[in-house]
C-alpha cells in the first residue's frame, strides 16, 4: 500500500470514528431529557403528572418550592385519568396553583374530546388555563397533518364556546408540524431539552422527564414559568376561579 492510500483511509477511517462518537454523544445527551434551570432567571417552578407517578405527597411537594402543577384529567374521547380528582384534590389543599391537562388523539373528533375534557375537570376551580398535549408520541403516524390541526380547532374552539381558555402543550417536532403559524394568541407550553427551548414566543417549559420532587416517588417532570413572580401573579389573574 503506498503512502498516499494509507493516508486516505486513514482520514476516511478517523471521520467516520469522529461521525459516530459525534452520533452517540447526541443520542445519549437526547435520553437524558433533563435540563438544569437558572432559577434567578425563571423563579417558578411547577411539575405535571399523572396516575403513573403513583401516590403523592402534596406536603412534600410544595416544600420542595414547587410552585403550581399540571394533572392529567383525560385522553380521547372518554379516557379519564384515575388519580385525577386525588391529585386535584391534595394539591389545591396544600396551596399549589393548579391547572389540568388532555392528551389529544389523532384518531378522535376534536369536539368529542373538548366534550371529554369538560365533563372530567366539571366545576372544579383550576388556576391556570386548560392544557391540550398535541404530540406525535402515543398517536399513530399515517394521519395528514391537515386533518389533525382541524380536529384541534375544533377542540379549542369547543373549550372556547365554554369561556375556557387554552394553552398548547407539544415538543419541537409537533410544534414545527402542528402549531406554528396555526394557532396564533394561543400560549405554548413547549417540552425541550436543549437551552434555548424555542425560537418562538413560549409561556410554560417542560425541561425534565428525570426531575427529582420531594413526595413522589421516581422521576418527575419539572417545568417553569418565562417570567417573574410578578408576572406569574398576574397571569393567574386571568384564570382564577375560571
Amino acid at each position: 500500500m503506498n503512502k498516499a492510500k494509507y493516508i486516505a483511509l486513514t482520514i476516511i477511517a478517523f471521520t467516520g470514528i469522529l461521525i459516530l462518537t459525534v452520533t452517540v454523544a447526541r443520542m445519549l445527551r437526547h435520553r437524558e431529557a433533563h435540563i438544569e434551570v437558572s432559577r434567578d432567571l425563571y423563579p417558578v417552578k411547577g411539575i405535571d403528572i399523572s396516575s403513573h407517578n403513583g401516590a403523592i405527597d402534596f406536603a412534600k411537594v410544595v416544600s420542595d418550592t414547587v410552585d403550581f402543577v399540571y394533572i392529567k384529567a383525560s385522553e380521547g374521547e372518554n379516557f379519564r385519568d384515575s388519580l385525577f380528582y386525588r391529585n386535584y384534590t391534595g394539591a389545591c389543599r396544600n396551596g399549589l396553583a393548579v391547572g389540568a391537562y388532555h392528551f389529544f388523539r389523532f384518531d378522535r373528533e376534536g369536539w368529542r374530546q373538548g366534550h371529554n375534557f369538560l365533563a372530567t375537570v366539571r366545576n372544579l376551580r383550576l388556576d391556570l388555563p386548560l392544557a391540550i398535549d398535541v404530540e406525535e408520541w402515543g398517536n399513530a403516524t399515517n394521519f395528514d397533518t391537515d386533518d389533525v390541526v382541524r380536529q384541534l380547532h375544533d377542540m379549542i374552539d369547543y373549550l372556547n364556546e365554554y369561556g375556557k381558555k387554552v394553552i398548547i402543550y407539544t415538543n419541537r417536532d409537533g410544534y414545527n408540524r402542528f402549531i406554528r403559524f396555526r394557532f396564533d394568541g394561543i400560549p405554548v407550553w413547549i417540552s425541550s431539552f436543549s437551552p434555548r427551548p424555542l425560537d418562538a414566543e413560549w409561556k410554560l417549559w417542560q425541561h425534565s422527564h428525570k426531575g427529582k420532587i420531594k413526595g413522589i416517588d421516581g422521576d418527575t417532570d419539572i417545568d417553569t414559568y418565562n417570567g417573574d413572580r410578578q408576572s406569574w401573579k398576574e397571569w393567574l389573574e386571568q384564570f382564577y376561579h375560571d
